[in-house]
């Protein structure tokens, strides 16, 4: 450890590349001088940036990013999204200069220089440019970035294409350095380019965005930053603090631990923060941590996300800081792109979509340099329609102050959320079940009703930091005093924070549909998922009962009424999938030998019980069916307001398709019944004579969904059409790649059963005759292996949903 840091104080040293004091040379006509970490000059007569090189194969940073974005959620290419970050250095080869980026990911941290070499070389570098020497001298050499500069950094010809959008390629000819935001400074310097990318499109996306999607131009920057002084002390990362994954670009293999030590290894990422008395109980930081709002949020959004930012100081007080983390305006002459700033960025996009909280690290040693938060600024406006389906507040002359203060308190959360993941904080997914205890958590909204049986929001959203997020971050940044051992005192805080009881559960093991952890979920509340998935089945009824024009402002078209029922129809959704998880799942924590944290321990046979009833449950009929009065107020679409992706899928053209919203509900609840890892999981319970295993999940589902009743009217035809899809989701189980053997008899043994089923009903009911045929030469059809394009139906997009891969 010792070893370690020493030698990269020493490349720090070795590496400060700075020559602030010289002069431009041999300035051609027309020629402006920057003076700062690198030297440039800019010709105005030929459009080039003639850039200044005074050390060789010195050590910096290079972190490339996209300034102005193209501006869609699909596409993914946002305002203020980073690329990687490099460890670079010049290398002159006779006319030629390289730019050659390290290759961190095998190291040995050794003051043995022969000991570094040999892993240096054994291990391939990446030349990532070559320039030509235009002009040189004893002290400097100068070459042309500008080819450099206006090259694809971003990567971004070969995403389009990667989303079949087209081919496209830079044209020269159409890119140009951007000035106003190229700069030196004596830490960093600052390079921007107007690049255009230039090819045929493919489909309608590019066209939703850009003016002529035959010409893509967007803004690319480029930071050339020094490296960071001595004096930051890597902090191994520990998989139960709570920070950031290193398995993201932060992992990387040490040749030069003994034979006994485990060869890879990470470091925790975090800002240098440090006490001005590391004695003291309370001190003033040596340097804050500051973080800057862009300009361009507009009120009441803007005091918001500053309200929200600033929650994170109290977490700093727990660690014994006073005033360490500050929130201010970025100044109005600064580019959010300067390394120098931790920035929270305002993106617009032309649909709803994620935000981000990203930051630039110093590759050596996890120290973040710059936090970079990218927030979209539609999510506040898909809460405040949240607001709308949940108050229906239009009855009367209404205020929209309500809605407006619900959606402000989720901006809140969102802005602490993404700060901090900037400051080295991973998801904490198991936080809601552990009372909101921290803001690194998806909330759902809280919804409550009063003793009226009214909507009642006044508790959707928490307020402030969380004691998980507090403990994570004291962790973290506490700043020992000397003769402190550091690696002791942080154990006893991680044990303590262990023994206290509260969850920590990552992103990896929530995510997905078929995770096995029952705590770790999004978008759920509540510290038992079946009971809060039953409670809001009963909440989601109230809500769609009195589903009327109420829910839509006046001389909006009455078929806008869709996109407001949209989330309150599947206002379960995500809690399906908590309670989902209970079914094979269990409860872990990350824990390591010795510290007596519990194993793996697996839900009851009874809770697993409880929770497919509560599924099943969700697939009723009654629970389904929309009532008569809203479906008939749904009108055709108007010129001008077309459906999209955030409506239902119909099969009627221009009239509202109401079996539609029934479709999507029930290819939520057989996504979550039905998916394969957890059908496994259920399958080993079966064979390990646990109790409760996949053949009681799939008694459960044709008993319930296949066998039961026949109703008529229209829940009659709710009920065949999750019939029909039972049947589709089971020939996909049998006859599709992702099953295993086991799971994949099970599913047959189910069809079998459906199969006798549909060939001894008779019924007098025409629709309910012609359905029993169809149902069993679909069978057949599935158990002859003939299924694997058996249809299916997706639902509306969910995540992110104004309560919303990542993953961060």
């Amino acid at each position: 450890m010792f070893r370690f840091v020493s030698t990269f104080l020493l490349l720090s040293l070795i590496g400060c590349v700075a020559s602030p004091a010289s002069s431009p040379q041999a300035a051609p006509p027309e020629a402006v001088g920057h003076s700062g970490f690198f030297d440039f000059v800019w010709d105005e007569h030929t459009g080039r940036i003639l850039l200044h090189i005074d050390e060789l194969e010195s050590p910096f940073i290079y972190q490339t990013s996209l300034a102005r974005g193209i501006g869609s959620n699909d596409i993914g290419a946002d305002r203020g999204r980073l690329g990687d970050t490099k460890l670079v250095s010049f290398y002159r080869a006779g006319n030629k200069i390289l730019l050659i980026e390290e290759n961190l990911g095998y190291r040995a941290n050794s003051s043995n220089r022969d000991e570094q070499s040999a892993v240096r070389q054994s291990f391939a570098s990446s030349v990532i440019w070559g320039f030509t020497i235009e002009d040189s001298d004893d002290s400097r050499i100068t070459v042309d970035a500008t080819p450099f500069l206006l090259r694809d950094a971003m990567s971004l010809s070969a995403w389009l294409g990667s989303m079949e959008l087209g081919q496209y390629k830079v044209d020269a000819s159409r890119s140009a350095i951007y000035m106003p935001r190229t700069r030196a400074f004596p830490d960093n310097t600052e390079f921007e380019a107007i690049l255009t990318l230039t090819g045929e499109p493919k489909g309608t996306l590019l066209a939703s965005v850009v003016p002529d999607p035959r010409a893509v131009t967007v803004h690319t920057h480029h930071s050339f930053i020094r490296l960071p002084p001595p004096g930051y002390a890597p902090l191994p990362y520990d998989p139960r603090a709570g920070y950031l994954n290193p398995s993201y670009g932060g992992r990387f293999a040490d040749y030069a631990v003994p034979i006994n030590e485990r060869i890879q290894s990470a470091f925790t990422r975090r800002h240098r923060l440090e006490k001005k008395q590391p004695e003291a109980d309370w001190s003033e930081p040596v340097e804050p941590i500051v973080y800057y709002l862009d300009r361009g949020a507009p009120e009441p959004v803007r005091s918001a996300l500053l309200d929200g930012a600033r929650w994170w100081n109290e977490a700093f007080e727990t660690a014994g800081y006073r005033n360490a983390f500050k929130v201010e305006m970025l100044p109005a002459d600064a580019d959010p792109m300067d390394v120098r700033y931790n920035v929270i960025q305002w993106v617009h996009r032309s649909t709803r979509g994620w935000s981000y909280g990203a930051s630039v690290i110093d590759p050596r040693t996890g120290e973040i340099l710059k936090g970079h938060v990218s927030l979209g600024s539609l999510r506040v406006r898909q809460d405040f329609l949240l607001a709308e389906g949940l108050l229906a507040p239009y009855a009367e002359e209404s205020s929209s102050q309500a809605m407006e203060d619900f959606s402000l308190a989720r901006i809140r959360q969102l802005s602490a959320h993404e700060v901090g993941h900037t400051i080295g904080l991973e998801h904490n997914f198991a936080a809601s079940v552990d009372d909101r205890a921290s803001v690194m958590d998806y909330p759902f909204p809280l919804i409550e009703l009063d003793d009226d049986g009214e909507i009642d929001l006044s508790n959707a959203y928490d307020e402030g930091i969380g004691e998980w997020d507090k403990r994570a971050v004291l962790w973290g940044y506490q700043d020992f005093p000397d003769g402190i051992d550091d690696a002791a005192a942080r154990a006893q805080i991680l044990r303590d924070t262990l023994r206290s009881g509260l969850k920590y559960v990552a992103d990896r093991d929530g995510r997905h549909v078929g995770s096995a952890h029952i705590d770790a979920n999004l978008w759920d509340n509540g510290a038992d998922p079946v009971v809060e998935l039953n409670r809001l089945m009963t909440i989601r009824r109230i809500v769609i009962d009195r589903f009327s024009a109420s829910n839509i402002a006046p001389d909006r078209p009455m078929a806008t009424l869709e996109e407001v029922l949209v989330p309150m129809y599947l206002l379960h959704r995500f809690q399906l999938h908590a309670a989902g998880k209970v079914l094979g799942g269990g409860y872990y924590r990350y824990d390591l030998k010795g510290d007596d944290q519990p194993g793996f321990r697996p839900a009851s046979p009874g809770a697993q019980r409880e929770a497919l009833a509560a599924l099943l449950n969700t697939l009723t009929p009654s629970e389904l069916v929309l009532p008569e009065s809203l479906v008939t107020l749904i009108s055709p679409r108007p010129p001008g307001f077309e459906r999209d992706r955030e409506s239902f899928d119909r099969k009627t053209r221009q009239l509202f398709d109401q079996f539609a919203p029934a479709d999507a509900a029930i290819a939520l609840t057989l996504e979550v019944l039905l998916e394969p890892t957890r059908g496994e999981r259920l399958h080993a319970q079966d064979a390990s004579e646990f109790g409760f295993g996949l053949r009681n999940v799939l008694d459960g589902l044709i008993a319930f969904g296949v066998e039961s009743t026949r109703l008529p009217s229209r829940e009659g035809e709710v009920q065949r059409r999750a019939q029909r899809a039972i049947i589709n989701a089971l020939a996909r189980l049998l006859n599709g790649d992702t099953a295993t053997p086991g799971v994949k008899a099970a599913a047959q043994e189910a069809l079998e059963r459906c199969r006798d089923y549909f060939n001894a009903a008779h019924s007098d009911d025409r629709l309910w005759h012609v359905h029993n045929r169809w149902m069993t030469n679909r069978i057949e059809a599935a158990l002859e292996g003939e299924s694997t394009t058996a249809p299916t139906v997706t639902p509306p997009p969910g995540s992110p949903i104004g309560a919303t891969v990542e993953q961060r």
